[in-house]
């Protein structure tokens, strides 16, 4: 069958194999394609442009904080990357190197960055003599490599865009502080601008980034109950400037080690917004991060009344971009107003506006939400001018009515109390729980014990906002808690 006339026939439905439909899904709406080089993707012009509006989003808040952004090379020098044992260790399986340039072999050879924390330590060592240069607050957006062996479009590719900062500080409470600070703000983003509310926490020692003292990490439910880890902050300690020599004069004379921060999101947002708010139609995108938030569709049978009508859907654009609004107009003459409507409801197109010959007479227009309100109602028939005026307050509601839809699924696929043996983890998840809050003696043999028969692991261990209001006494495994963790399986 022709591969056009295959992608009409819709999306395999989400219960009944979610990864098909996520598969599916991001290629039909043309979010990204696979490429030929295994294991990296093409991003679409309509799911690069979703990341272009989070990078905007993130880039200002960034800014807002006084961070600012730079860029470093892409080859790292292997010897670097050797320096720090437990770094190299965490990345090894996952490193491309490169070997040979200019038809010669290399003295020594180059790893394309599957992180920079070493050539940007290296370089920090250069530019920090006393403590009038700290801190040091940078930021860049850039693209990496790890070689993944399975990999999944925007989710787990082996090349991937991302925005990376690392930061040196004075004194290790400013270093934790700048830890904490950017997974406020990764948070701040991920309810705002993506209607993704996540959870936040520490994660434990077998999760924390290879070469950081701490990390960070907010995890957010997909649809099907797996968690996703959408951003992570580490707390690096004196690691990494004790291997590059980055050390600086204190207020005291005395020459002493900084401390550092790195912290990360990519374009793996992409891959949980469309987990998050895709349905059996498509993806929906979030108004606020949708390339174009209204699509106006234009509807003639003649060239007469094509040149009325769009003239008409040019207006309406124009009137809505003086409103702030991302609009455009859909003047495709070979495609049906139904093939139309179907493409820009698989893309997520927050609203369409209808206009045809008849609404130019009425001087109406019909308003079509790509998501239910609160009534049920998808279209509705309206005066344009009151139509153009309620655009900007139909995107909010969308808006909160995502992020209030997702916060209410995480929480009823959440189980907090007492678990009394891995057996009952098991059995929590098969039933249908995403995270599952427990007891947890702080025992590696036990984190290690649930992952091997439950396929699940500690999210976070829950910062104070996301904890029971009673811990849990017992862990799991057997004896008296210390800690509350939250355990799932993910991505």
């Amino acid at each position: 069958m022709n591969a056009k006339k295959t992608r009409r026939k819709g999306l395999t439905p989400r219960s009944e194999d979610f990864s098909a439909w996520y598969n599916e899904v991001v290629q039909q709406a043309e979010l990204a394609d696979y490429s030929p080089v295994r294991g990296s993707m093409v991003i679409r012009p309509w799911g690069y442009g979703i990341w272009e509006n989070m990078q905007r989003a993130l880039d200002d808040m960034f800014k807002a904080s006084g961070h600012q952004n730079a860029y470093f090379p892409l080859l790292i020098p292997m010897s670097f990357i050797e320096r720090e044992k437990e770094h190299i260790e965490g990345f090894k399986p996952e490193l491309a190197v490169v070997t040979h340039a200019g038809g010669k072999e290399l003295e020594e050879p180059y790893v394309v960055r599957p992180t920079s924390e070493t050539i940007i330590y290296s370089m920090y060592a250069k530019w920090v003599q006393s403590y009038r240069d700290l801190p040091v607050l940078l930021n860049q957006w850039a693209n990496v490599m790890r070689w993944e062996l399975r990999t999944r479009l925007f989710l787990r590719t082996a090349e991937f865009l991302w925005q990376e900062g690392h930061t040196a500080h004075a004194t290790e409470s400013e270093a934790e502080e700048e830890a904490r600070l950017i997974l406020g703000i990764y948070r701040t983003f991920m309810e705002d601008w993506m209607a993704m509310p996540p959870l936040t926490g520490l994660k434990s020692r077998s999760e924390t980034f290879a070469g950081a003292d701490r990390s960070y990490a907010c995890e957010a439910l997909m649809q099907d109950g797996k968690a996703l880890q959408a951003g992570t902050s580490h707390m690096l300690g004196q690691n990494f400037s004790r291997q590059f020599g980055l050390t600086f004069q204190s207020d005291a004379g005395r020459e002493e080690y900084a401390w550092n921060t790195s912290w990360g999101v990519s374009t793996r947002l992409v891959g949980g917004l469309v987990m998050t708010h895709g349905d059996d139609i498509g993806v929906v995108v979030p108004p606020k991060l949708a390339p174009t938030q209204v699509i106006v569709t234009p509807i003639a049978r003649t060239d007469e009344q094509a040149a009325v009508v769009m003239k008409k859907a040019d207006g309406i654009v124009q009137a809505l971009a003086d409103r702030g609004v991302r609009a455009a107009a859909d003047r495709r003459r070979h495609l049906s107003p139904g093939a139309k409507f179907f493409e820009w409801e698989r893309k997520g197109v927050p609203l369409r506006v209808e206009i045809g010959p008849r609404d130019v007479e009425r001087g109406e227009v019909v308003v079509a939400a790509r998501v239910a309100g609160e009534t049920g109602a998808r279209k509705e028939a309206l005066p344009e001018t009151q139509a153009l005026e309620g655009i900007g307050d139909r995107l909010e509601a969308l808006q909160t009515r995502l992020l209030k839809t997702a916060r209410d699924r995480r929480e009823g696929m959440t189980y907090r109390g007492e678990v009394s043996s891995v057996e009952e983890l098991g059995d929590l998840l098969d039933g249908g729980a995403g995270f599952v809050y427990s007891g947890w003696s702080g025992d590696p043999a036990v984190e290690e014990r649930v992952k091997d028969a439950t396929k699940a692991t500690i999210r976070v261990i829950p910062g104070e906002e996301f904890r029971s209001a009673t811990a849990p006494s017992r862990c799991m495994g057997g004896g008296e808690a210390r800690m509350e963790v939250v355990w799932a399986r993910a991505y």
